[in-house]
């Protein structure tokens, strides 16, 4: 099952690198981008790649699933990366064309990208870049989005959750998950926010603060209701054709993907 929750962590706080993978997220994220002032950019690669290359196989910091953040155009940052051995992944900022990740497919040597769409630009040019083959994911930088339309209204941020989640699915990829929700207090709001981008389709969500995660995962956690009606459809379209629910519905093999999904198959 793809994950649901992801924790960003600066990467000049190596003292919260060990809390993060012990913080129930399935993804931790190491950044060396936005979290980091240029001052500290240098101490926080040698932070994050001593990190790397210590982590033991079987242990909990071991087997968390691990992203790097890096800057654009920081090529050094991803030989240092690739330098520890550890199989990570690499979240690429402000990707506008599929071009722009040439040089860093090659450098990245096989590990995974996320494509970071975080301008008009590279909106207009999500499919395009979802489509090229070193890239595993998509995901929206929704501030910097923001910024760039000088947008404030929630349909803007609407249709390009849905622009990227349709660019993401089309090229065979997970749908992406959604942005940061940066007011850490509000998990009221959090909780609407990520129900909100559930219902459009996107699967899971980045967090800055381990207190947003149990409301993230809880959100996208499948009900009892909808565990048992995919376990209901599943077994009814066991043989194909089209069936009927005990309550009556209607169900046909177009319903077989949201409830593998479900089931998490």
């Amino acid at each position: 099952m793809n994950p649901v929750s992801a924790l960003y962590v600066p990467g000049d706080r190596p003292d919260r690198f060990g809390k993060a993978a012990a913080s129930g997220a399935d993804t931790v994220i190491l950044d060396l981008e936005d979290a980091v002032a240029d001052t500290a950019k240098a101490a926080a690669l040698d932070h994050v790649t001593a990190w790397l290359a210590d982590r033991e196989p079987g242990t909990e910091s071991g087997t968390v699933d691990v992203q790097v953040r890096v800057n654009v155009g920081a090529d050094h940052e991803i030989r240092a990366v690739r330098a520890t051995g550890a199989r990570v992944g690499l979240r690429i900022p402000k990707v506008e064309a599929p071009e722009d990740l040439g040089v860093i497919a090659h450098l990245a040597q096989g590990l995974p990208l996320t494509a970071l769409i975080e301008s008009a630009r590279g909106l207009q040019n999500a499919a395009a870049i979802a489509a090229h083959p070193a890239v595993a994911a998509l995901a929206l930088g929704e501030a910097d989005l923001r910024s760039d339309l000088g947008a404030t209204a929630e349909a803007v941020l609407d249709h390009a959750r849905i622009q990227v989640l349709v660019a993401a699915r089309a090229a065979g990829l997970p749908a992406p998950m959604l942005s940061v929700y940066p007011r850490i207090q509000d998990l009221d709001g959090l909780r609407a926010d990520t129900e909100r981008g559930k219902a459009l389709g996107l699967r899971g969500r980045t967090a800055v603060h381990p207190k947003q995660i149990p409301v993230i995962r809880e959100v996208f956690a499948p009900t009892p209701e909808e565990t048992a009606w995919a376990e209901a459809v599943v077994a009814a379209l066991e043989h194909g054709g089209v069936a009927t629910l005990p309550g009556g519905e209607m169900v046909d093999p177009a319903m077989l993907g949201r409830a593998r999904s479900i089931l998490g198959k």
